[in-house]
Protein backbone atom coordinates (compact mmCIF):
# COMPACT_ATOMS: atom_id res chain seq x y z
CA UNK A 1 0.00 0.00 0.00
CA UNK A 2 1.39 3.33 -1.02
CA UNK A 3 1.21 6.31 1.35
CA UNK A 4 -0.82 9.21 0.07
CA UNK A 5 1.45 12.19 -0.34
CA UNK A 6 0.17 15.55 0.86
CA UNK A 7 0.57 18.48 -1.48
CA UNK A 8 3.82 20.31 -1.07
CA UNK A 9 3.74 23.61 0.84
CA UNK A 10 6.15 26.49 0.42
CA UNK A 11 9.10 26.46 2.73
CA UNK A 12 8.15 29.78 4.32
CA UNK A 13 4.47 28.81 4.91
CA UNK A 14 3.22 28.85 8.47
CA UNK A 15 1.49 25.86 10.01
CA UNK A 16 -2.25 25.83 9.54
CA UNK A 17 -3.05 26.67 13.19
CA UNK A 18 -0.43 29.38 13.32
CA UNK A 19 -1.73 30.87 10.08
CA UNK A 20 -5.26 31.14 11.46
CA UNK A 21 -3.95 32.69 14.68
CA UNK A 22 -1.89 35.26 12.77
CA UNK A 23 -4.82 36.14 10.51
CA UNK A 24 -7.08 36.53 13.54
CA UNK A 25 -4.54 38.83 15.16
CA UNK A 26 -4.45 41.00 12.06
CA UNK A 27 -8.22 41.21 12.00
CA UNK A 28 -8.88 41.85 15.71
CA UNK A 29 -7.61 45.09 17.23
CA UNK A 30 -5.63 44.92 20.41
CA UNK A 31 -7.10 46.03 23.74
CA UNK A 32 -5.00 49.19 23.77
CA UNK A 33 -6.04 50.11 20.23
CA UNK A 34 -9.70 49.59 21.07
CA UNK A 35 -9.43 51.80 24.15
CA UNK A 36 -7.66 54.48 22.14
CA UNK A 37 -10.37 54.33 19.49
CA UNK A 38 -13.14 54.70 22.09
CA UNK A 39 -11.30 57.58 23.76
CA UNK A 40 -10.88 59.28 20.39
CA UNK A 41 -14.58 58.85 19.61
CA UNK A 42 -15.53 60.37 22.98
CA UNK A 43 -13.22 63.32 22.37
CA UNK A 44 -14.72 63.88 18.93
CA UNK A 45 -18.26 63.82 20.35
CA UNK A 46 -17.23 66.23 23.12
CA UNK A 47 -15.61 68.55 20.59
CA UNK A 48 -18.74 68.44 18.43
CA UNK A 49 -20.86 69.47 21.42
CA UNK A 50 -18.56 72.04 23.00
CA UNK A 51 -16.82 73.38 19.90
CA UNK A 52 -19.61 75.58 18.50
CA UNK A 53 -20.33 77.14 21.90
CA UNK A 54 -16.65 77.85 22.56
CA UNK A 55 -16.30 79.35 19.09
CA UNK A 56 -19.26 81.64 19.74
CA UNK A 57 -17.81 82.74 23.09
CA UNK A 58 -14.42 83.45 21.51
CA UNK A 59 -16.10 85.44 18.75
CA UNK A 60 -18.06 87.57 21.24
CA UNK A 61 -14.98 88.18 23.39
CA UNK A 62 -12.94 89.09 20.30
CA UNK A 63 -15.53 91.61 19.11
CA UNK A 64 -15.81 92.98 22.66
CA UNK A 65 -12.03 93.45 22.88
CA UNK A 66 -11.95 95.08 19.45
CA UNK A 67 -14.69 97.55 20.40
CA UNK A 68 -12.76 98.42 23.57
CA UNK A 69 -9.48 98.89 21.71
CA UNK A 70 -11.06 101.10 19.06
CA UNK A 71 -12.72 103.22 21.73
CA UNK A 72 -16.17 102.91 20.17
CA UNK A 73 -17.76 102.90 23.63
CA UNK A 74 -16.09 105.03 26.31
CA UNK A 75 -17.77 103.16 29.19
CA UNK A 76 -17.16 99.61 27.97
CA UNK A 77 -14.34 97.96 29.95
CA UNK A 78 -12.00 95.33 28.55
CA UNK A 79 -12.83 91.63 29.08
CA UNK A 80 -9.81 91.33 31.36
CA UNK A 81 -11.13 94.15 33.55
CA UNK A 82 -14.49 92.36 33.93
CA UNK A 83 -12.67 89.18 34.94
CA UNK A 84 -10.80 91.18 37.58
CA UNK A 85 -14.15 92.49 38.85
CA UNK A 86 -15.38 88.91 39.10
CA UNK A 87 -12.29 87.88 41.03
CA UNK A 88 -12.60 90.87 43.37
CA UNK A 89 -16.29 90.18 44.04
CA UNK A 90 -15.53 86.54 44.78
CA UNK A 91 -12.65 87.44 47.11
CA UNK A 92 -14.83 90.01 48.90
CA UNK A 93 -17.40 87.32 49.66
CA UNK A 94 -20.32 88.96 47.83
CA UNK A 95 -20.50 86.87 44.67
CA UNK A 96 -20.41 83.34 46.13
CA UNK A 97 -23.18 83.72 48.75
CA UNK A 98 -25.32 85.71 46.30
CA UNK A 99 -24.98 82.96 43.72
CA UNK A 100 -25.93 80.26 46.23
CA UNK A 101 -28.95 82.19 47.48
CA UNK A 102 -30.22 82.83 43.95
CA UNK A 103 -29.74 79.20 42.93
CA UNK A 104 -31.56 78.03 46.06
CA UNK A 105 -34.50 80.33 45.39
CA UNK A 106 -34.71 79.32 41.74
CA UNK A 107 -34.54 75.60 42.55
CA UNK A 108 -37.31 75.94 45.15
CA UNK A 109 -39.42 78.07 42.80
CA UNK A 110 -38.82 75.69 39.89
CA UNK A 111 -39.82 72.64 41.97
CA UNK A 112 -43.03 74.41 43.02
CA UNK A 113 -43.68 75.49 39.42
CA UNK A 114 -43.26 71.91 38.17
CA UNK A 115 -45.51 70.59 40.95
CA UNK A 116 -48.23 73.05 39.87
CA UNK A 117 -47.64 73.28 36.12
CA UNK A 118 -47.52 69.57 35.20
CA UNK A 119 -50.86 68.67 36.91
CA UNK A 120 -52.38 71.85 35.50
CA UNK A 121 -51.37 70.81 31.98
CA UNK A 122 -52.89 67.36 32.57
CA UNK A 123 -56.08 68.99 33.85
CA UNK A 124 -56.33 71.24 30.79
CA UNK A 125 -55.82 68.26 28.49
CA UNK A 126 -58.36 66.11 30.32
CA UNK A 127 -61.26 68.50 30.81
CA UNK A 128 -62.43 70.76 28.02
CA UNK A 129 -64.53 73.01 30.26
CA UNK A 130 -61.31 73.92 32.13
CA UNK A 131 -59.23 74.26 28.98
CA UNK A 132 -61.50 76.67 27.12
CA UNK A 133 -61.15 79.58 29.60
CA UNK A 134 -57.70 78.82 31.08
CA UNK A 135 -55.53 77.84 28.10
CA UNK A 136 -55.73 81.24 26.32
CA UNK A 137 -55.20 83.00 29.65
CA UNK A 138 -52.05 81.00 30.35
CA UNK A 139 -50.73 81.67 26.84
CA UNK A 140 -51.31 85.40 27.27
CA UNK A 141 -49.81 85.33 30.77
CA UNK A 142 -46.72 83.58 29.39
CA UNK A 143 -45.99 86.57 27.15
CA UNK A 144 -46.22 89.00 30.08
CA UNK A 145 -42.81 90.45 31.00
CA UNK A 146 -41.48 89.58 34.45
CA UNK A 147 -41.00 93.29 35.16
CA UNK A 148 -44.79 93.66 35.19
CA UNK A 149 -45.14 90.90 37.79
CA UNK A 150 -42.76 92.48 40.31
CA UNK A 151 -45.01 95.42 41.35
CA UNK A 152 -47.96 93.04 41.70
CA UNK A 153 -45.97 90.73 43.97
CA UNK A 154 -44.52 93.59 46.03
CA UNK A 155 -47.93 95.20 46.56
CA UNK A 156 -49.47 91.87 47.57
CA UNK A 157 -46.65 90.49 49.74
CA UNK A 158 -44.30 93.40 50.40
CA UNK A 159 -40.55 93.41 49.83
CA UNK A 160 -40.05 89.91 51.13
CA UNK A 161 -38.77 86.58 49.90
CA UNK A 162 -42.37 85.46 49.34
CA UNK A 163 -42.75 88.20 46.72
CA UNK A 164 -39.68 86.86 44.89
CA UNK A 165 -41.09 83.33 44.93
CA UNK A 166 -44.43 84.60 43.64
CA UNK A 167 -42.72 86.24 40.66
CA UNK A 168 -40.90 82.99 39.88
CA UNK A 169 -44.15 81.01 40.07
CA UNK A 170 -46.05 83.47 37.91
CA UNK A 171 -43.23 83.41 35.38
CA UNK A 172 -42.68 79.64 35.22
CA UNK A 173 -46.06 77.97 35.84
CA UNK A 174 -47.76 79.23 32.62
CA UNK A 175 -44.77 78.08 30.57
CA UNK A 176 -44.70 74.61 32.14
CA UNK A 177 -48.47 74.10 31.92
CA UNK A 178 -48.65 75.27 28.29
CA UNK A 179 -45.71 73.08 27.29
CA UNK A 180 -47.17 70.01 29.01
CA UNK A 181 -50.53 70.63 27.36
CA UNK A 182 -48.88 70.84 23.93
CA UNK A 183 -46.92 67.63 24.57
CA UNK A 184 -50.07 65.76 25.63
CA UNK A 185 -52.00 67.02 22.60
CA UNK A 186 -49.30 65.57 20.33
CA UNK A 187 -49.62 62.00 21.68
CA UNK A 188 -50.99 59.80 18.86
CA UNK A 189 -54.62 58.82 19.59
CA UNK A 190 -53.79 55.26 18.49
CA UNK A 191 -51.59 54.82 21.57
CA UNK A 192 -54.37 56.02 23.87
CA UNK A 193 -56.90 53.67 22.23
CA UNK A 194 -54.45 50.76 22.46
CA UNK A 195 -53.95 51.49 26.15
CA UNK A 196 -57.68 51.55 26.76
CA UNK A 197 -58.04 48.23 24.96
CA UNK A 198 -55.52 46.72 27.36
CA UNK A 199 -57.30 48.17 30.39
CA UNK A 200 -55.21 51.32 30.94
CA UNK A 201 -57.98 53.81 31.62
CA UNK A 202 -58.27 56.76 33.98
CA UNK A 203 -55.25 57.34 36.18
CA UNK A 204 -53.62 54.13 34.93
CA UNK A 205 -53.85 55.38 31.34
CA UNK A 206 -52.27 58.69 32.31
CA UNK A 207 -49.46 56.97 34.20
CA UNK A 208 -48.66 54.13 31.80
CA UNK A 209 -49.60 55.55 28.39
CA UNK A 210 -50.12 59.30 28.23
CA UNK A 211 -47.20 60.61 30.30
CA UNK A 212 -44.58 58.16 28.94
CA UNK A 213 -45.62 58.99 25.36
CA UNK A 214 -45.44 62.74 26.08
CA UNK A 215 -42.24 62.58 28.16
CA UNK A 216 -39.92 64.30 25.60
CA UNK A 217 -42.34 67.22 25.41
CA UNK A 218 -42.72 67.33 29.19
CA UNK A 219 -38.94 67.55 29.58
CA UNK A 220 -38.86 70.37 27.03
CA UNK A 221 -41.63 72.15 28.97
CA UNK A 222 -39.66 71.87 32.22
CA UNK A 223 -36.57 73.14 30.44
CA UNK A 224 -38.46 76.18 29.22
CA UNK A 225 -40.00 76.66 32.66
CA UNK A 226 -36.54 76.78 34.24
CA UNK A 227 -35.43 79.47 31.77
CA UNK A 228 -38.55 81.57 32.44
CA UNK A 229 -38.16 81.12 36.20
CA UNK A 230 -34.47 82.08 36.18
CA UNK A 231 -35.15 85.27 34.24
CA UNK A 232 -38.11 86.12 36.45
CA UNK A 233 -35.99 85.59 39.57
CA UNK A 234 -33.27 87.93 38.36
CA UNK A 235 -35.87 90.57 37.52
CA UNK A 236 -37.48 90.19 40.95
CA UNK A 237 -34.19 90.41 42.84
CA UNK A 238 -33.19 93.47 40.84
CA UNK A 239 -36.47 95.39 41.02
CA UNK A 240 -38.05 94.32 44.30
CA UNK A 241 -35.44 96.18 46.42
CA UNK A 242 -35.41 93.33 48.92
CA UNK A 243 -32.66 93.15 51.54
CA UNK A 244 -32.10 89.49 50.60
CA UNK A 245 -28.66 88.51 49.23
CA UNK A 246 -28.60 87.31 45.64
CA UNK A 247 -27.20 87.94 42.18
CA UNK A 248 -29.86 90.57 41.61
CA UNK A 249 -28.55 92.50 44.59
CA UNK A 250 -24.99 92.23 43.21
CA UNK A 251 -26.28 93.52 39.87
CA UNK A 252 -28.13 96.39 41.55
CA UNK A 253 -25.03 97.33 43.56
CA UNK A 254 -23.06 97.59 40.33
CA UNK A 255 -25.80 99.76 38.80
CA UNK A 256 -25.78 102.10 41.78
CA UNK A 257 -22.00 102.43 41.58
CA UNK A 258 -22.31 103.82 38.05
CA UNK A 259 -19.62 101.47 36.71
CA UNK A 260 -20.26 99.04 33.88
CA UNK A 261 -17.59 96.53 34.97
CA UNK A 262 -19.43 95.11 38.04
CA UNK A 263 -22.71 95.05 36.11
CA UNK A 264 -21.15 93.03 33.28
CA UNK A 265 -19.46 90.73 35.79
CA UNK A 266 -22.78 89.92 37.46
CA UNK A 267 -24.46 89.53 34.06
CA UNK A 268 -21.76 87.04 32.98
CA UNK A 269 -22.37 84.94 36.10
CA UNK A 270 -26.13 84.96 35.46
CA UNK A 271 -25.55 83.94 31.84
CA UNK A 272 -23.06 81.24 32.83
CA UNK A 273 -25.53 79.68 35.30
CA UNK A 274 -28.20 79.54 32.60
CA UNK A 275 -25.83 77.93 30.11
CA UNK A 276 -24.52 75.37 32.62
CA UNK A 277 -28.02 74.29 33.67
CA UNK A 278 -29.20 74.10 30.06
CA UNK A 279 -26.24 72.10 28.74
CA UNK A 280 -25.27 70.16 31.86
CA UNK A 281 -28.68 69.19 33.28
CA UNK A 282 -31.53 69.47 30.79
CA UNK A 283 -29.46 68.67 27.71
CA UNK A 284 -28.31 65.18 28.85
CA UNK A 285 -31.76 64.36 30.26
CA UNK A 286 -33.46 65.29 27.00
CA UNK A 287 -30.93 63.31 24.92
CA UNK A 288 -31.42 60.23 27.10
CA UNK A 289 -35.20 60.45 26.83
CA UNK A 290 -35.01 60.82 23.05
CA UNK A 291 -32.54 57.94 22.65
CA UNK A 292 -34.75 55.69 24.77
CA UNK A 293 -37.45 56.23 22.15
CA UNK A 294 -35.14 55.76 19.18
CA UNK A 295 -35.14 59.46 18.33
CA UNK A 296 -31.91 61.36 17.65
CA UNK A 297 -31.15 64.52 19.55
CA UNK A 298 -31.02 67.79 17.65
CA UNK A 299 -27.20 67.88 17.65
CA UNK A 300 -26.98 64.26 16.43
CA UNK A 301 -29.13 64.68 13.30
CA UNK A 302 -27.51 64.65 9.91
Amino acid sequence: MHAVESPARPANALPTGAGRTAARRTREPSGGGLRRGLAGARLRRLAARVGPGCSAVLLVVGVWQLVHLLGLSPVLPAPAAVLRELSAAWSAGTLGPGLLHSLGRCLAGFAASAAVGVPLGLLLHRFRFVRVPLAPTLSAFQSLPAAVLVPIAVICLGTSQAAVYLVVLLGAVPSVATGVLTALDQVPPLLVRAGRTMGATGAAGVRHVLLPAALPGVVAALRQGWAFGWRALMTAELMASTPLPGLGQVLDAGRRSGRLGPVLAAALVILAVGVVVETGVFGPVQRRVLRARGLPAANERR
